[in-house]
């Protein structure tokens, strides 16, 4: 297995990580990240089958469990009933109970208020150049999470502030000062959420943290704190990379000369998960002795899995590094794949779906009026801001 070194951090690499993808890919399915100390893969094929490999998993073996410092015990107290974090039996029972409240039907229910809100936000625009991001990408995805947990749209600035703390914990450079402020972001979204918990469990409403609160399978129900954790994993997740995936997505239609309309929505957003994907690295515990392609993992070695590489293998995709809108649908991995598949997947793809169309029918003269420059956000991947004009 080649090592490579790559900081995370070298702004050549934070606004185009694909050329080292590239030349990783090119010295075998696995190789060694010397920056991260890890065997990753941007193997197409040994993503999905480690992704799908039950002796892989997210929960890390006992004996390699590492040793908490005091500082981080709030937020680590939440990740510990995160089913994101978690192997069977755990994660089986979350994410059943999850699943009864978070169903298709009540998804799809959202169409109508998603194209509403699209189209108030687009009349709300500001003239001559705007931040898309600021006044759209991020404003639609929090919104609709907040209603359908239920959580009051005043709060979404908070949420917003919250979740950009929590995610810090993930992002290379990780350092005190962005622990710190991620701790207490933690521990005001734990406050508000036990708040708004119990406010529901004396006040039922139709909402999503209602239906979580009735969920029940087997005469067993979600826990107060397995509801918090689980309600913030859903407004994380539910609108962090949505933003980056409108962003990115956005961005390569204008550079391309591309549009998007309702009749191709379905193809040109899987395309642009595929492409330029929020979401760039994932990680995964081997539990026992187990050869992947020719490289063995031992129990209690972590392998990254390079989704972002994976989507442009060749093997899978003709001229992958090319955008191409029409592009027959193939199956990525932006949303993983097998036990830990994202349950937020069909609420992104609804709303890309739909608000996408709308923005460019809306705005048929929108174009860049801003290079774009991507945020030091790794292992995520977005942009800092997205300047144009629809003049």
């Amino acid at each position: 297995m080649k090592s490579f070194t790559q900081s995370p951090l070298d702004p050549g690499f934070v606004q185009n990580p694909y050329p080292f993808y590239e030349t990783a890919r090119a010295a075998g399915p696995f190789f060694h990240w010397s920056d991260y100390g890890l065997a990753c893969t941007g193997n197409a094929a040994a993503c999905n089958a480690i992704f799908r490999d039950r002796r892989f998993g997210r929960e890390v073996p006992a004996e390699h469990a590492p040793v908490i410092p005091e500082h981080l015990k709030p937020f680590y107290a939440v990740e510990a009933h995160s089913m994101l974090e978690l192997e069977p039996p755990r994660h089986t029972r979350l994410r059943s109970l999850v699943l009864r409240a978070f169903t298709s039907r009540r998804i799809a229910g959202l169409q109508p208020e998603i194209e509403t809100l699209t189209h108030q936000l687009i009349d709300d625009l500001p003239q001559g150049p705007f931040d898309l991001l600021k006044h759209f990408g991020t404003k639609l995805p929090v919104t609709i999470i907040a209603r359908l947990l239920g959580v009051p749209e005043a709060m979404s600035d908070d949420l917003l502030r919250w979740s950009n703390a929590m995610v810090g914990m993930y992002m290379a450079g990780r350092n005190r000062d962005r622990e710190d402020r991620a701790v207490a972001a933690t521990e005001s979204f734990v406050s508000f959420m036990r708040g708004y918990v119990e406010a529901r469990r004396k006040d039922p409403r139709d909402d999503l943290i209602t239906s979580l609160i009735a969920a029940e399978e087997g005469g067993e129900k979600l826990t107060t704190d397995e509801l918090i954790t689980t309600c913030i994993l859903l407004l994380n997740a539910g609108h962090e990379a949505t933003v980056h995936t409108i962003g990115n997505g956005v961005k390569t239609l204008l550079q391309t000369g591309n549009r998007i309309a309702p009749d191709s929505a379905e193809t040109c957003v899987e395309e642009i998960l595929r492409f330029d994907p929020a979401l760039h690295m994932f990680t995964r515990w081997a539990y026992e002795d187990i050869e992947v392609m020719g490289h063995t993992f031992h129990r209690g070695d972590q392998v990254a899995l390079l989704l972002a590489a994976a989507n442009r293998d060749p093997g899978v995709w003709e001229d992958a590094g090319q955008f191409r809108p029409t592009r027959p649908i193939k199956p990525n991995v932006t949303f993983g794949a097998g036990l830990h598949f994202c349950v937020g997947a069909p609420l992104a793809r609804l709303e890309l779906q739909i608000a996408l169309p709308i923005l460019f029918a809306r705005l048929p003269k929108l174009r860049l009026s801003e290079a774009p420059v991507y945020g030091d956000v790794y292992h995520f991947h977005g942009l800092t801001q997205l300047m144009v004009t629809a003049d």
